[in-house]
């Protein structure tokens, strides 16, 4: 799982490329082949990672917390098959099945939202009450899209395929079809973005493991444009940093943030936004997973 493309480095603070027990470990996955509009985020590991280092801190202060204070690791990036998204689907869930045996917290970095059935299968399979929180723009509901069952605008349907369709919350929604609204209304999965919807619908969920699928068009494309799918309406960082707030208490057992295409903005905001994103979830995990049971 070690490689690393030769124009990049690991995420600013990584100690190493080995899995460890008790820690964080990055994973990329650069794979865009069902893209229905833009292309680009097979990239999307590497930009994170390539503007860490200069484009951020360490240190967070919403949270009071620094990376250099932390142990975790950069795998590097998935060697995966282009073309087809099953078997990169099938790779990405036996690497984090991988991770997760050996007592690590993965957070894979994509790359489209197809991959994300993968990865939590894995962690489903690990702990069979999970429940999963995604953050997106988009439904990503339908049953196949342009010939696909596994495209990244069935992601969820696919998840649901082996999830309890109550243990999914869908958090800032704002683009699909009626019947996908329908559903998502009528289920209520559907949550809008902030902190008072958020909380009230972790309480009805229950205290339970969690896998967080973090799509990064959930971001207004004012504060976001680097994605494949832009969607107007969305979140600014301020509120993400409510949300962040209310899930600090939660038990966070794998996460991913997708979606990320660098060449589409060429002024690198884009790639900074998801890098301190991944600061921000890194030092989240890391401070839960210390406190005292």
């Amino acid at each position: 799982m070690n490689v690393f493309p030769a124009n990049a480095a690991p995420f600013i603070g990584a100690s190493g490329n080995e899995i460890l027990s008790g820690r964080i470990a990055l994973l990329g996955i650069g794979y865009d082949g069902t893209t229905s509009f833009r292309p680009g985020t097979r990239r999307g590991p590497d930009g994170i990672r390539s503007v860490s280092d200069a484009g951020i801190e360490t240190y967070s202060p919403l949270q009071d917390l620094d990376l250099e204070d932390v142990t975790f690791s950069d795998l590097g990036n998935l060697d995966i098959p282009h073309g087809a998204p099953e078997p990169v689907i099938e790779a990405a869930y036996e690497a984090t099945a991988k991770i997760l045996a050996a007592g690590a917290t993965p957070i894979v970095l994509g790359g489209e939202h197809s991959i994300s059935p993968g990865p939590i299968r894995a962690a489903y399979e690990k702990y069979p009450d999970l429940g999963v929180i995604q953050f997106d723009a988009h439904a990503d509901l339908r049953e196949e899209w342009n010939g696909s069952r596994n495209s990244h605008a069935c992601a969820m349907r696919r998840t649901l395929d082996f999830l309890p369709a109550d243990r999914l919350l869908q958090v800032g929604i704002r683009s699909g079809t009626r019947e996908e609204f329908q559903e998502m209304r009528h289920a209520g999965r559907l949550i809008s973005p902030g902190a008072p919807a958020l909380t009230a619908a972790l309480a009805e969920l229950g205290k339970r493991p969690l896998y967080i699928t973090f799509d990064l068009d959930i971001f207004d494309p004012s504060q976001l444009p680097g994605t494949g799918t832009p969607e107007p309406g969305g979140i600014d960082w301020q509120t993400c940093e409510s949300l962040l707030q209310v899930l600090s208490g939660e038990n966070i057992v794998a996460l991913d943030i997708m979606e990320l295409a660098p060449t589409l903005d060429h002024s690198e905001i884009s790639s900074v936004l998801a890098a301190k994103l991944l600061r921000e979830w890194i030092l989240l995990i890391s401070n839960r997973a210390q406190r005292p049971a």
